[in-house]
């Protein structure tokens, strides 16, 4: 008699979800009458209004001279993982989105490592910019879902105050410091739906630091530069055209976003963003006012703020998406 075929068990499915959140904002703050002040003595001239008007921000906050960008990402990922009640020697990864790391190498993550007390675990960095937290999550998601970690620390950390160039009032207003960070674990149930990460490298010279480090000198110039115009053009197109994308493969429409958190770089871009998808103001997460725009960390950011205000839920759908320098950009969809 032959023996009976047994099928192999099919392994279960595994997901990610958010298990905690967390940010950092220096404690240095400087609101436009602060900065505008600062410049003038430079001969720059700026105001409130001007800044306001063109961009939506009133303030912004700056790391001090002794605070480096893994002390950011630290204190952010702390209060994640306080809020997952998490111990830190259960991560087993940590994944840093940063475009301003405290040095050329190692990379911040394995400084975050290293103060947070724990070791083995892969720690590196992600470079995609302002796009890079979702860039990050998208990763982190992958890696959880294959089964290469059960608990990743995902942060978005920048510096972006020491790239400015404080005669140049077009983008020197614009930026912030600060950090953000979520818990990512291993669930039986979805919690990232759909994912798309997109990069168009025609688009490098609209925004970018051009200068390098090459035998003990900076080569070209360290400063950031930006094509303000070019970036605002493909920046509303491509948010609307990834998040259109992200719903589809999600089999979801904009009716089933709850909250909408876009990269926090400029209020007219996040309202261009909405009325394409068709969203109220009201569910769109707005923190550039009071952060500026901090890059990797501005998603992140308002993520936390929103979860800790009270206004995300479990439960809730949440849309992120991001835009930044390379040109890069992506979107995520999440059951919180």
């Amino acid at each position: 008699m032959n023996d009976p075929v047994v099928a192999a068990a099919t392994p279960p499915m595994r997901f990610s979800r958010i298990a905690g959140t967390g940010s950092y904002l220096p404690a240095k703050r400087l609101t436009n009458a602060d900065l505008a002040a600062q410049l003038a003595l430079r001969g720059v001239e700026t105001s409130d209004e001007w800044i306001v008007e063109r961009t939506g921000i009133r303030a912004r906050h700056f790391a001090a001279d002794t605070e480096q960008c893994s002390d950011l990402a630290v204190a952010a990922a702390k209060c994640a993982l306080e809020a997952a009640d998490c111990d830190a020697a259960s991560v087993d990864l940590i994944i840093v989105a940063t475009s301003t790391p405290d040095m050329v190498f190692p990379s911040t993550a394995c400084i975050v490592q290293h103060k947070l007390g724990i070791a083995g675990c892969p720690a590196f960095d992600v470079q995609a910019v302002c796009s890079g937290f979702v860039y990050a999550l998208t990763v982190a998601d992958s890696m959880i879902r294959t089964g290469a970690a059960n608990k990743a620390l995902v942060i978005g950390a920048e510096t972006f105050s020491r790239l400015l160039d404080f005669d140049d009032r077009g983008t020197c207003v614009l930026f912030g410091d600060g950090a953000g960070a979520v818990l990512l674990q291993a669930s039986d149930t979805p919690g990232l739906i759909a994912s798309e990460l997109h990069a168009d490298g025609r688009h490098v010279g609209i925004l970018c630091t051009p200068g390098s480090v090459a035998g003990g000198q900076v080569r070209g110039d360290p400063l950031l530069k930006m094509d303000g115009q070019a970036v605002f053009k493909l920046a509303v197109g491509v948010l609307e055209d990834v998040a259109r994308s992200v719903l589809e493969k999600a089999g979801r429409s904009e009716a089933d976003i709850d909250w909408l958190i876009p990269h926090q770089a400029n209020i007219r871009i996040m309202q261009s963003t909405a009325r394409k998808l068709k969203l109220s103001m009201d569910k769109v997460i707005v923190t550039v006012a009071d952060h500026g725009n901090t890059s990797a960390a501005s998603i992140p950011l308002a993520l936390d703020v929103a979860v800790r205000d009270r206004r995300i839920a479990r439960g809730d759908t949440v849309m992120l998406e991001g835009v930044g320098g390379g040109f890069t950009w992506g979107a995520v969809l999440l059951d919180f």
